[in-house]
């Protein structure tokens, strides 16, 4: 496990830390800075605001994740799938839930609303190529690597 110092910026004096929920945790919780309750329709996408901005580490990237009991218990999840926050954003992290359930579903202030990983990522030079190098499974896509 690695670890570094990420500068962040409370943006509304509000805005709470991001949190890890135990020593292992690879995603830190990120909370929901509202003014009142927010009230997410079925089908319908909100975005809600943390009130924070950070600065992550040149050569890392913040990656924004579902909460596993939002998502199980209220379908609650970012709209994206998965929000990718770039080394140079410097702006507001927010997030853009999404109510995949057929209830109206509400976020309170203060509430964890997602979680954010900060990885390592690599930086491709694209080559074009006539052909690729062979492998057992070839171009098999989309389960075909499964038996069944």
């Amino acid at each position: 496990m690695q670890t570094a110092t990420v500068k962040i910026q409370k943006l509304d004096p509000r805005a709470v830390v991001p949190t890890y929920g135990s020593a292992n945790a690879a995603g830190a919780d990120l909370y929901a800075v509202t003014d009142g309750d927010v009230t997410i329709a079925p089908g319908e996408t909100k975005m809600i605001h943390t009130g924070l901005a950070m600065e992550l580490p040149t050569g890392y990237v913040g990656l924004i994740y579902a909460r596993s009991g939002l998502a199980s218990k209220k379908g609650l999840a970012p709209a994206n799938k998965v929000g990718v926050v770039d080394s140079d954003y410097r702006g507001e992290f927010l997030v853009a839930l999404h109510n995949h359930s057929s209830v109206p579903q509400t976020i309170t202030h203060g509430e964890r609303i997602a979680q954010l990983v900060i990885t390592p990522y690599l930086t491709a030079q694209f080559q074009v190529a006539d052909t690729l190098s062979d492998t057992q499974r070839g171009d098999g896509g989309f389960g075909s690597t499964g038996t069944k």
